[in-house]
């Protein structure tokens, strides 16, 4: 009988009820009766906020609302932007194919940022490439445990490798939430934690930092911070709701 990997991170803790909670939280999001008939209309808000927050995060920091008129042309911001509308369309590839995925992720984020002859090309380090093969893996059916685990580790796991060029933490961020679209989750990509990243920023650079030493101690540090993101998406979420439903 095979053990599945990730199971022993929901018995760090406090992790278990972290992890339902904000599993908790999405569920409540998700019944907000503006997804009823405006349901396009708050993913592509919830894309949009969302971008805006990874690229805030990669340090091009804008308002909302000049990215939102088209005046924003900084490729970070931009490559962003792609990647969000790109990621219900690769929710089906994620769990088939993560590693293609991922250099398609990269294409789009990194597009004017990078030479050419980079996008879509992992780092040549043999370490990396071994951990991409794991965490490959686990995507692709290597781990039943809970999605949002998956998605912590998937997300932790590539901002502590950074095995692409560039905006390789934009990269983390999008197979993050391709791992809670691609598993059910969060089916319609409503759930933007890089809100909730960009929310809890210095906590956000700290848990990274210690997931990275791959300590107990650090990785519970960061599924902690990962399921408090996940609490402001679904809050986010439901602002955003009621904004359409007000006509805001």
């Amino acid at each position: 009988m095979t053990t599945d990997p990730l199971a022993p991170l929901l018995e760090l803790a406090d992790i278990a009820a972290a992890v339902e909670a904000a599993r908790d939280q999405i569920d409540q999001a998700l019944r907000h009766r503006a997804l009823r008939r405006n349901g396009g209309q708050v993913a592509a808000e919830v894309g949009l906020r969302s971008a805006i927050a990874s690229a805030a995060l990669e340090g091009a920091a804008y308002e909302r609302e000049a990215v939102r008129a088209g005046t924003v042309t900084d490729p970070v911001v931009q490559g962003a932007l792609r990647v969000a509308g790109a990621l219900p369309g690769l929710s089906d590839l994620w769990p088939k194919a993560p590693r293609q995925a991922l250099a398609r992720l990269h294409v789009l984020a990194a597009r004017d940022v990078v030479p050419a002859e980079e996008l879509g090309r992992p780092v040549t380090d043999p370490l990396v490439a071994a951990r991409l093969e794991t965490l490959a893996g686990l995507v692709a059916g290597g781990s039943a445990t809970s999605p949002l685990v998956l998605a912590a580790v998937v997300h932790g796991e590539l901002l502590a490798l950074r095995p692409f060029a560039g905006p390789s933490a934009v990269v983390a961020r999008a197979a993050a939430r391709l791992t809670l679209l691609s598993s059910g989750l969060d089916p319609r990509g409503l759930v933007g934690v890089d809100i909730g990243h960009l929310e809890r920023q210095p906590e956000y650079v700290g848990a990274a930092r210690a997931f990275a030493t791959g300590t107990p101690d650090g990785i519970r540090s960061w599924l902690r911070h990962y399921t408090a993101a996940v609490e402001v998406a679904a809050a986010q979420l439901v602002e955003i709701g009621d904004e359409v439903l007000a006509g805001v």
